[in-house]
């Protein structure tokens, strides 16, 4: 870790002016050699370069953005591909290639802070050892080996020995208690942060390589910084834990106000914007009406939980327009309605065998309703020479006499072997 920290000795000058200034003004507040003084100068520098690093969060944004628009082209590759993973890998890296997407750029900040995490880590190294280092003077070295966060000092570690620990007029065991809880937070509070993106800020209709890569991310971080935080000093755990809590408040912000389409965070947006535009019945945010006309502007190829907010709005008797406004229809209200009940009351499809089944049944007709008997009487309407040819035949080829049995309307009795069931009746006028 020394290693790696003195190549980026190059920027510890300014961190430790910066340092140097904050301590300044703290230490006029709680005085000059308190922990309260370095501590809050450590949290200061993280909020200065936090805030340094906004254009950076600004890109990771639109990067994210730009992935988010190239779901449904990225589900086709995987349906296109899906038992060819090589090709659908080579399929996505040109995808990601013609859009100038880089599914990389969530690791942005961190790459971009490394420098002065490392850098403060030199600073504190050289602090413990009681070494002067960029405008960091032998008094100014004291002091901050005197200061100590809640009983450790800021320059301890948690691998320390008892005798370096007591050189710092310390106690091993409230080091080793003071570390260890701010390893848990730093460890914890990096898991959170990607468990939040992971299950509330992501489309999970849609599996791709970038999803896998936050996933593995989201386990991976918290244990690589448990397992490098023994041998962080005190001021190197405060500086992690603060800006892993900028992080995750910066997040919450940005999944409550700009949640990714499909996702869970974009359910609950919407659930609440339908709540206050059908309490008020406007929209009065400009930025609320961005979300409904991008909603409107994608007319068929808006998503489940898109579907939900304008069926919500048309049964509230609202409309949402183009321009992201709302007006009040009634027309909308009655469609969504009528819908609903003409879904509800359209019958079940019979099968193909169920409908000759019953046709072939004795008692079919007997037990059948009024729309079962059209149905048969429209069948035999579509087959009438076949009809009259089997009731000329149930009976050979004799005909009637003068003698014989006159027409009742009732239907002959067929022959064994013959079509079974409620024959056609005759036509009035054959009768004598």
């Amino acid at each position: 870790m020394d290693t790696i920290a003195s190549l980026f000795s190059f920027i510890t000058t300014p961190v430790s002016w910066i340092i140097v200034q904050f301590h300044s003004l703290y230490g006029a507040i709680f005085g000059p050699d308190t922990g309260w003084a370095w501590g809050l100068s450590i949290v200061s520098l993280v909020i200065l370069i936090r805030i340094c690093l906004i254009p950076l969060f600004v890109k990771q944004i639109k990067s994210t953005r730009n992935m988010q628009a190239l779901q449904p082209k990225m589900k086709a590759i995987q349906e296109r591909y899906k038992n060819d993973r090589q090709r659908q890998s080579e399929e996505m890296m040109k995808l990601y290639k013609e859009t100038g997407t880089n599914p990389l750029s969530s690791c942005l900040p961190i790459l971009a802070q490394s420098p002065f995490f490392f850098a403060l880590y030199h600073v504190l190294s050289k602090i413990a050892s009681g070494d002067e280092i960029g405008v960091l003077n032998k008094d100014l070295v004291n002091s901050a080996r005197e200061a100590h966060i809640f009983g450790a000092p800021i320059a301890a570690k948690f691998m320390d020995d008892p005798a370096k620990v007591e050189a710092l007029n310390a106690s091993l065991t409230d080091v080793r208690i003071v570390t260890a809880i701010m390893i848990i937070l730093m460890s914890a509070s990096q898991f959170y942060t990607q468990r939040q993106l992971m299950q509330k800020n992501v489309d999970l209709t849609v599996k791709t390589p970038y999803m896998q890569q936050q996933k593995m991310l989201m386990y991976i971080f918290p244990l690589i910084f448990a397992v490098m935080g023994i041998n962080f000093p005190v001021g190197v755990l405060v500086y992690w834990l603060t800006t892993n809590v900028w992080t995750m408040g910066q997040q919450m912000y940005v999944i409550n106000q700009n949640p990714t389409p499909g996702s869970k965070a974009q359910d609950h947006y919407l659930q609440r914007l339908l709540k206050s535009i059908t309490a008020q019945g406007e929209v009065r945010s400009r930025r609320k009406r961005s979300v409904i006309q991008a909603i409107v502007a994608k007319g068929t190829d808006r998503n489940d939980n898109e579907r939900r907010f304008i069926s919500g709005l048309a049964k509230a008797g609202l409309a949402a327009q183009a321009d992201g406004t709302v007006t009040k229809s009634e027309t909308a209200e009655a469609e969504a309605e009528g819908g609903a009940a003409q879904r509800r009351q359209q019958p079940k499809r019979q099968s193909k065998s169920k409908r000759q089944t019953t046709t072939a049944q004795p008692g079919a007709a007997k037990g059948s309703d009024a729309a079962g008997a059209t149905a048969k009487t429209s069948l035999e309407k579509d087959k009438p020479a076949e009809g009259r040819s089997r009731a000329g035949s149930s009976q050979g080829d004799a005909k009637q006499g003068a003698g014989g049995s006159k027409a009742t309307g009732s239907a002959r009795q067929p022959k064994s072997g013959q079509r079974k069931g409620s024959q056609r009746p005759k036509h009035p006028s054959s009768k004598k």
